[in-house]
């Protein structure tokens, strides 16, 4: 959701029925990969999320069939290719870099990031070869300017990935079999279905649109339009009374929110990078994936609307994992071993 043996072979192509499915679902938007928050529409209260009635079974269920479809993950050492769109900081730049570079910084203090990615590593494809250990930072590219504007459709954000890969200077480099294209949005981005439905999602790209097919992510910065959504457990929503926000490990709301949704996408860009490889349900235009079965789940316990068992630092900070130099929250991701979610900070794991 081992250590990554490299494949060197070209990966399959993807069938064409499912290209023209995936055209469709998109153009018919359909709803994309988003990690648990407290959507409006959940009837849910202040106990209810503190005290979810599935607190013992951290996602595990007999009921969930997770299967593997045949197609490519990625077993190649793994190049996050970012795209910062809008007005970032360099703070906040820092963080998410560091989070990334973290995936395979094995000398992190435990729980660690990299100990998190171990659950990733043990998906294969049709070798038996592993998904990669390695994730680096790879080639950025800032758009400061907001080039396609500052109102993204789902459409709209793959000619934005164009943008950057066609650029006349420094583009980033095209890499179809271990790269993952990351857009992030910065607070004042609004894009299609954004705090409605989605803080996230992943897909790739159209050749049409593109000119290529790359797996890509994309996440916003909720901190001014919707913290208590996509940035919860550091922002609560308005219509819980009651309920305090946690302190951020890293003092920035919606960069840390951001985040948890990051290594969501991510880890499921590489176990299921065309839609065609690690996936629940029958249906590949709504597949449910490894970090999907575990959503809201942050530790021991978690389940229903608990989010489980984390760590408190000395300065009254929420956590539950380490990385080079910070701390992170990052939702756990389902283990297909022992068939139920799975994090560096278990206390029974």
């Amino acid at each position: 959701m081992s250590h990554g043996c490299v494949r060197r072979h070209p990966a399959p192509p993807l069938p064409l029925l499912l290209l023209t499915l995936a055209a469709a679902s998109l153009l018919l938007l359909a709803a994309p990969v988003a990690a648990w928050r407290p959507w409006p529409n959940q009837k849910s209260n202040a106990t209810e999320l503190i005290f979810g009635a599935s607190k013992k079974y951290e996602g595990s269920s007999e009921f969930v069939k997770l299967k593997y479809h045949m197609g490519p993950v990625l077993t190649a050492d793994i190049s996050v290719h970012t795209i910062w769109y809008g007005t970032w900081r360099k703070p906040q730049k820092k963080i998410i870099r560091e989070f990334i570079n973290s995936i395979s910084a094995t000398d992190s203090k435990r729980p660690s990031v990299s100990g998190w990615w171990k659950t990733v590593q043990l998906y294969t494809d049709q070798t038996g070869s592993n998904i990669s250990r390695t994730v680096r930072l790879g080639e950025e590219k800032n758009d400061r300017f907001y080039s396609h504007g500052k109102s993204l459709t789902r459409l709209s954000i793959q000619s934005v990935i164009k943008s950057a890969v066609t650029a006349s200077t420094r583009p980033l480099p095209i890499n179809p079999k271990s790269g993952l294209y990351l857009l992030l949005t910065s607070d004042d981005v609004y894009v299609q279905d954004f705090c409605q439905n989605v803080c996230g999602f992943h897909y790739f790209t159209f050749p049409s649109i593109v000119g290529y097919t790359l797996p890509y992510a994309w996440v916003g910065n909720s901190a001014k339009l919707c913290p208590g959504t996509c940035a919860y457990p550091f922002a609560v929503p308005d219509y819980i009374p009651g309920m305090k926000p946690l302190r951020s490990p890293n003092g920035d709301v919606g960069v840390d929110g951001m985040i948890s949704i990051i290594g969501h996408e991510v880890a499921e860009l590489a176990t299921n990078p065309l839609v065609n490889a690690w996936y629940a349900g029958g249906d590949p235009i709504f597949p449910v994936e490894i970090a999907d079965l575990c959503e809201g789940i942050y530790g021991t316990g978690g389940g229903g609307s608990y989010t489980g068992q984390m760590l408190n630092g000395a300065d009254g900070a929420t956590y539950n994992m380490n990385g080079i130099r910070r701390r992170f929250l990052v939702q756990w991701v389902w283990n297909h071993v022992v068939n139920y979610c799975s994090g560096p900070n278990a206390l029974d794991q």
